[in-house]
């Protein structure tokens, strides 16, 4: 039997409650000061205060990491990201700075379609090797667990590569991988103007394909202006259904499009984006318990307006926060970024920020009772700043202040 001990923190950030939390249970934290905790293969056993845990323990038996004077938290949970895909769009990305409009990109063979065509064309040791260097970057960010969408090939054989990349790099990484089928991220060249043709090859060639020969657990549509109704995501997401594929939506990004509203219908797990989600779909969304996953670094990175964190969690919203690392819009998995905006520009209280991107975003997973939180039983998932207290993670702007990672109860990662 493995056991490791964290003792002596100054605090203990346990994130504990019921899952996902929505209004002010976001901002109870579950705080233990001058804690110790107990990981016995891989899942916690023992969280108390130091005072009382300790004596009754012999610390001989145990693995030690003393966090003296230090802040300890859950590992994060990044519940929306891009991980796999082949090539760069570096050069798009200084199209934009200088304000080519994306129509114009998209002339000029930029967007999705370029990120798909190298996607097709890149070999899967490649793409592997890329993916896992990405993977080891979230790592030292405190992400512990990761969603990883396909949508990079919109034909079987790259969407295929994709997801299983994505298994293997979750055997044999540290940080825990899910999977999401997103077949219906773009409308591919062999279908242009034939939305309802592409549905039906998805349902009927690539998802009973995806649910045999890959580890996926969610399928996810761009439902918005200029890629897939609401009328063709319901078919394509109830389908899944069908296959055992839970429900993720991009949804109400580019313009109000009944987004929200769909993901209330259907009972998503999430809906993701959400810029444009109208006030009745946001409620909607939250009597339905869909979890609301927000993206500032892609808002930031588009110099769009922010989603309306603040009127969600007002209104009984569940808010998860992403990163929604991906090639084109958002090139970023950087943790710190991403509590910088949600505080300073989304009105996120801290607090709500840390629950967001931990148990919430473990409940955008449909993992709340594994991970993202610091309880008895679940899994020793946890990070230890190299600070004394949780607000330093939007306080101490821009900066990585994790100093230790531990998974599952070993300690996979080490910064400073």
């Amino acid at each position: 039997m493995t056991k490791l001990l964290i003792k002596n923190a100054k605090e203990l950030v346990t994130c504990k409650g019921k899952a996902p939390k929505i209004k002010k249970e976001m901002n109870d934290l579950g705080i233990i000061t001058e804690a110790s905790l107990v990981i016995e293969d891989g899942i916690i056993t023992k969280i108390a205060k130091s005072e009382e845990l300790l004596p009754k323990i012999n610390e001989k038996e145990y693995e030690i990491i003393d966090a003296a004077g230090k802040s300890v938290l859950p590992g994060f949970v990044d519940s929306h990201t891009h991980l796999v895909f082949g090539g760069e769009r570096a050069e798009e990305f200084n199209w934009r700075l200088k304000g080519v409009p994306y129509a114009e990109i998209m002339e000029r063979g930029g967007g999705i379609v370029k990120t798909v065509e190298a996607t097709r064309q890149a070999t899967r040791k490649k793409l592997k090797e890329d993916s896992l260097k990405r993977l080891n970057s979230m790592l030292s960010f405190g992400v512990t667990t990761v969603e990883a969408k396909s949508g990079y090939g919109l034909d079987l054989e790259t969407e295929l590569k994709q997801l299983q990349i994505a298994d293997e790099l979750n055997d044999e990484h540290p940080v825990d991988i899910v999977s999401t089928f997103m077949g219906a991220h773009e409308i591919p060249k062999e279908f242009k103007g034939k939305n309802e043709e592409f549905i039906d090859y998805l349902i009927e060639e690539l998802m009973p394909v995806v649910v045999e020969k890959t580890e996926a657990e969610f399928c996810d549509v761009f439902c918005d202006q200029g890629v897939f109704s609401t009328t063709e995501a319901r078919r394509l997401l109830l389908a899944g259904q069908k296959m055992g594929l839970k429900s993720k939506i991009h949804a109400d990004e580019i313009a109000q499009v009944g987004g929200a509203e769909l993901a209330a219908e259907i009972r998503a797990v999430s809906a993701d984006h959400l810029l444009k989600a109208s006030n009745k779909g946001i409620k909607e969304m939250a009597a339905q318990q869909v979890v609301g996953t927000l993206l500032p670094i892609t808002a930031f990175s588009l110099k769009e307006e922010y989603a309306r964190g603040r009127f969600m969690l007002d209104n009984g919203l569940a808010v998860a926060l992403a990163t929604d690392f991906n090639p084109g819009s958002c090139y970023s998995e950087s943790i710190p970024l991403l509590f910088s905006l949600a505080t300073l520009y989304m009105e996120l209280t801290i607090e709500e920020a840390v629950s967001a991107l931990t148990i919430n975003g473990a409940a955008a997973l449909g993992k709340s009772q594994e991970v993202g939180s610091l309880e008895v039983g679940k899994k020793g998932d946890l990070l230890i700043l190299d600070a004394p207290s949780y607000e330093h993670l939007s306080y101490h702007i821009g900066v990585n202040i994790v100093d230790k990672v531990i998974k599952a109860g070993k300690l996979v990662k080490v910064n400073n």
